[in-house]
């Protein structure tokens, strides 16, 4: 990892336990910090973006990279387009389509319709090929409107804990070898 670099881990629904390779990536190192945000079950949108924002407000936005997994993609998203900050990059995990059916179950505010327009910053959009919560056509549309080099790694489900992904190795070597 480059010295400088400081790394914010975005969870999803529900945060990243302790078996999750988020969690598993925040241990490496005291560069890696998480993004807390005060409701990790029924989320606002505006409240999750805020929390980016405020998290980074005494930062060097270009020595900062985002770490987000599922609905921490989304958020990441739309935070970029609602502040247009230029980080120094985002590897985005995952991101669950808050388009689907599947996805109304949730008791979360705001974050639909999924934000397609392109990230000011370099990024990349990690997906599987039989992920629950977002199609691999979906995963392509995403990477291509956010200008996100796309990542496919084989049948993965939703690269966390439950789909064998815990400490992730992999990802982090992905990491490394991007930034």
């Amino acid at each position: 990892m480059q010295k400088n670099t400081r790394f914010f881990i975005v969870p999803g629904l529900g945060n990243s336990g302790p078996a999750h390779w988020q969690t598993y990536f925040e241990r490496q190192s005291p560069a890696f910090t998480r993004i807390e945000q005060r409701e990790w079950d029924a989320p606002t949108r505006a409240e999750w973006v805020a929390a980016i924002e405020q998290a980074l407000a005494d930062e060097d936005l270009s020595q900062v990279v985002l770490i987000g997994h599922s609905l921490g993609c989304t958020t990441i998203a739309h935070w970029a387009n609602a502040y247009g900050h230029r980080i120094k990059g985002a590897l985005l995990v995952a991101p669950s389509d808050v388009e689907t059916p599947q996805y109304a179950t949730f008791p979360t505010t705001g974050f639909g319709p999924m934000p397609l327009q392109p990230l000011p910053f370099p990024s990349k959009l990690v997906a599987s090929t039989n992920d629950p919560w977002v199609s691999l056509d979906r995963a392509r549309q995403f990477a291509e409107a956010w200008g996100s080099e796309l990542v496919v790694i084989g049948e993965a489900g939703h690269i966390n804990a439950a789909s064998g992904h815990g400490d992730w190795p992999e990802g982090l070597a992905l990491l490394q070898e991007w930034v």
